[in-house]
């Protein structure tokens, strides 16, 4: 047994809804599991060097509440693994579940929503205690066949699949995904840039097979939405293109990064064609660049760490709460005679009040960070939906030969978006609710401690 060097285990765990279980990605709609044309999965790599041990989890589901997050954490010292060194990372694929509602707590849900709503909260509770047992299994799975492994890493650039989704008008206002032409005429530029990135890292064992592989790219996993059916994305795709590539043995584990402000849909391109298999091919055909050009990478240490930044919750201005509170008394708005969706505006009303209220009995967030070094190369785990300038800093300054960043990681934190994004207001990402619950600065501060981690990871 080689203990000198990285050992790595692998496992996936099938964690497809059953028909009827509420899908999420969307507001105010009841949407249950009418069709399955792809089956989910929870892939989970184990690293171990020496005495420490760390594991990595990507799920092809929405997002993860705090609690779940905390739920899975625990498991893993029964399992040797360090609890802090656990990365959990929906890769927030809405044609799949939630764990956990994320518009408003429990508590909120039942003082103020009739039960045959439970739906609005966002998740189903059916779905959530079966997943975290498929969890458990894996990790100990991954744990019984821990091998040595070296690594190669590459990448490539592909600026042919994600957006940057926001606009600045020609009167200096913001829109997020304009439709039609009139809006397109309105438009100046986009708001910001994208990752181009298509990063490609393998774990290669003793007998020269892959035996896990890493895939890094930075995109809104949303073509499914709003239907009925679940799909694994662009994400999974991704995976079913690259699996003959990387062989039967080798388990691909997606990493997608700060897409708070990034979208598969091109608004500049009129024959856009919105197709997660096309996209998973697209990334594929990169990542086969990438891998022309794979270098040894060093595969030890291995390490992280784990911190916590107190992220003050933004004050929702008066006149807005009492507005959301008149709103919030209406009756229930609902679009049409099923009863199965609720106006948009009704929703945020409440989600709104939640935080005013959650903000009176704590005024800040705790918000994690999170990252690993093996070898000369990291990987950092970021909460929430942050936009991509955040990635993009990490990566620039990151002391590491290479970088991947994960979004919606370790629990949900909502949209994280830029000081003049919140400035100039106006899009769902920066409207003051559980969705955008931070003030300004709250992006840097985010990135700063992510590079204070870095730093001590790579001291030299």
């Amino acid at each position: 047994m080689n203990r000198s060097s990285l050992r790595i285990g692998t496992a996936d765990a099938d964690i497809t809804p059953e028909m009827d279980i509420q899908l999420g990605g969307d507001i105010g709609r009841r949407r249950p599991v009418r069709e399955i044309r792809e089956r989910l999965h929870a892939r989970v790599i184990v690293l171990e060097h020496g005495s420490r041990r760390c594991a990595w989890i990507s799920l092809d589901l929405c997002s993860i509440r705090d609690d779940w997050d905390a739920a899975i954490r625990a498991l893993a010292p029964k399992h040797g693994i360090a609890s802090d060194g656990v990365l959990v990372h929906p890769l927030q694929n809405h044609s799949a579940p939630h764990m956990g509602g994320s518009f408003w707590c429990d508590e909120y849900q039942k003082r103020h929503m009739p039960e045959h709503l439970w739906w609005l909260i966002g998740d189903d509770p059916r779905y959530n205690e079966p997943t975290v047992a498929a969890l458990d299994a894996a990790m100990g799975k991954a744990v019984a066949n821990l091998t040595p492994v070296t690594i190669r890493a590459g990448r490539a650039m592909d600026g042919r699949v994600a957006f940057n989704r926001r606009f600045i008008c020609r009167d200096a206002t913001r829109v997020c995904h304009p439709h039609g032409a009139a809006a397109m005429r309105k438009i100046l530029q986009n708001e910001g840039p994208i990752d181009p990135e298509v990063g490609v890292m393998l774990f290669v064992d003793e007998r020269g097979d892959n035996r896990a592989a890493l895939l890094h790219h930075t995109c809104h996993p949303v073509h499914g939405y709003p239907n009925e059916y679940v799909i694994a994305d662009w994400p999974g795709a991704w995976v079913d293109a690259m699996q003959p590539v990387l062989g039967a043995r080798c388990l691909p584990l997606v990493i997608n990064g700060c897409c708070g402000n990034i979208h598969h849909a091109n608004h500049l391109n009129p024959r856009h064609v919105n197709d997660h298999c096309r996209m998973g091919a697209t990334l594929a055909e990169s990542a086969g660049i990438a891998m022309e050009g794979l270098e040894d990478r060093a595969a030890v240490p291995l390490d992280w760490r784990f911190a916590r930044v107190r992220l003050p919750i933004r004050e929702v201005p008066s006149a807005e709460l009492e507005a959301a509170r008149a709103m919030a008394a209406r009756p229930v708005p609902y679009r049409d005679e099923t009863k199965m969706s609720v106006a948009w505006d009704w929703v945020y009303a409440h989600a709104t009040i939640d935080l005013a209220e959650r903000r009176a009995k704590q005024p800040y967030y705790d918000y994690p960070v999170q990252a690993f070094r093996f070898g000369d190369n990291a990987l950092v785990a970021l909460c929430g939906e942050p936009f991509v300038e955040a990635q993009l800093r990490i990566k620039a300054q990151s002391p590491a030969a290479f970088t991947f960043v994960s979004h919606m990681s370790n629990g949900y934190g909502g949209y994280i978006a830029t000081d003049e994004a919140l400035r100039a207001g106006g899009t769902f990402e920066t409207r003051v609710s559980n969705w955008s619950r931070y003030g300004a600065q709250a992006l840097d501060r985010i990135g700063d401690t992510a590079l204070a981690l870095l730093r001590e990871l790579f001291p030299a």
